[in-house]
């Protein structure tokens, strides 16, 4: 039985927790990526963590993950559509982060 969560915050929270999946998802909104693109963009994620970070996103129909027939075999990563509908609230988080910064960098200056 699926569980049914009450509030949609939660929900959001479901899919989006942890501290790698917003970063996940902040750099495939610029384009695809290989796992050694992502692994460079996110130093401090540990491969086990990234590993299952993007398969609970592909799960969540949030990143589709396409591999091709390639020797060495090749796998790319991008936002799905139904992704792509994140992208208005990954603008407005990181908006937010960046006037969050600059109201404490203001305080720390005065």
């Amino acid at each position: 039985m699926i569980h049914q969560r009450e509030c949609p915050v939660e929900t959001l929270i479901h899919v989006l927790g942890g501290k790698w999946k917003p970063m996940i998802l902040w750099h495939l909104m610029e384009s695809k990526k290989r796992y050694n693109d992502l692994e460079k963009l996110i130093p401090d994620v540990s491969q086990k963590m990234l590993s299952q970070h993007l398969r609970d996103l592909e799960q969540e129909g949030i990143v589709d993950r396409t591999v091709y027939a390639a020797i060495p075999p090749k796998v790319e990563y991008s936002l799905s559509e139904y992704g792509k509908t994140l992208i208005p609230v990954a603008e407005v988080m990181c908006a937010w982060g960046e006037n969050h910064n600059k109201r404490k960098y203001e305080e720390s200056a005065s």
